[in-house]
């Protein structure tokens, strides 16, 4: 059984100590956090000990992999403490919220070639993952337009919003690492235009919170991606991709597959799922045994670093296009050797 330690167990760090316990191959020895009644609860729920110091956690033998679920701003600090410890890691996304940290982190993990996956969930969706199964199997024919819709609920608290990175490095880089995992050839250029219409805190933080982002790869091929911050018929979440043979597409789940037919309405079904850890619960266990499958046979990460470098690159790319009014020309630079 693989050993973790849980770097941060806030609301999705939980969530990923409860999944590598419930495991028969991995098991948590240590949960770190900055909360300490945080990594405490989440010990106390897995079997493990709880410690206020990632050192400690990081020398203790037992400990194979740890899992990083931390605020943004310090999952490359964390990466690069892991591998000089020698720990394979597992980092949800985004590595950081700058290029250049991101740039950095690179470089100083080039001396510990350390396993690394980036926690992009949605990959490992059992309806997305048949999406790019039947693009590749040819199924659609030649692939021409990919359409991704991901809105969600309601905005976070505002402080999550200020620390997060934005919108296109928070929610839109999910989208983009799932245009780049379908798509199945880089995109070179980005169109992007975003409005602040679901909370003007949102604008007074500088950001925005609905948005749309048009990408085309070298060939032609062409992606849409809508965002927003606010639905209020639940967390909505799906994948279209339209080809010379057809189309395929990955809807959103519910509570049950129940239609209901009376009075009150006609083919009323259940609400969708309420936000990300109800929808993608599959995907979260789904990528957790691709990570620790990945340690015990080697070969390419499921997720590389390399991976969340580029996905991070098309934020930044939709950024600059949302303030410039202009397509931006894709510069994927130095491929990153994690």
């Amino acid at each position: 059984m693989a050993g973790f330690a849980v770097l941060g167990t806030g609301r999705i760090g939980a969530m990923h100590a409860e999944i590598i316990a419930r495991s028969r191959h991995s098991r948590v020895v240590w949960t770190y956090d900055a909360v300490p009644d945080l990594a405490e609860r989440a010990a106390a729920l897995c079997g493990a000990r709880w410690t206020a110091d990632v050192d400690e956690a990081l020398a203790d033998d037992a400990v194979e992999a740890v899992l990083i679920a931390s605020p943004t701003n310090t999952h490359a600090d964390l990466i690069v403490r892991a591998a000089r410890a020698g720990k394979a890691v597992f980092c949800e996304k985004p590595i950081d919220a700058e290029l250049a940290r991101v740039e950095e982190c690179a470089r100083l993990l080039q001396p510990y070639p350390v396993p690394i996956q980036i926690g992009f969930n949605r990959r490992f969706d059992p309806s997305h993952a048949a999406v790019e199964t039947a693009v590749r199997a040819g199924e659609i024919g030649e692939l021409e337009m990919l359409v991704i819709s991901s809105r969600d609920p309601e905005p976070p608290p505002r402080p999550i919003l200020e620390a997060c990175g934005g919108l296109f490095r928070d929610t839109t880089i999910h989208d983009l690492d799932m245009a780049r995992f379908i798509l199945g050839e880089e995109p070179v250029e980005v169109y992007a235009t975003a409005s602040n219409l679901v909370d003007p805190m949102i604008g007074e933080i500088g950001d925005v919170d609905t948005a749309m982002v048009v990408l085309r790869t070298a060939s032609g091929k062409l992606c849409h991606i809508n965002n927003s911050r606010r639905a209020t018929y639940g967390y909505d979440q799906r994948v279209e991709a339209f080809g010379s043979k057809g189309m395929v597409r990955s809807d959103n789940p519910r509570p049950t597959a129940l239609v209901r037919y009376g009075p009150g309405g006609t083919a009323v079904r259940d609400p969708l799922l309420h936000f990300f850890i109800e929808r993608y619960r599959d995907a979260y266990v789904r990528e957790i045994d691709a990570f620790v499958d990945f340690l015990e046979k080697g070969g390419p990460s499921p997720v590389s670093f390399e991976d969340g470098r580029r996905a991070l690159i098309l934020a930044e790319a939709a950024i600059q296009s949302a303030r410039s009014g202009m397509a931006v020309k894709v510069d994927y630079g130095v491929k990153a050797t994690s």
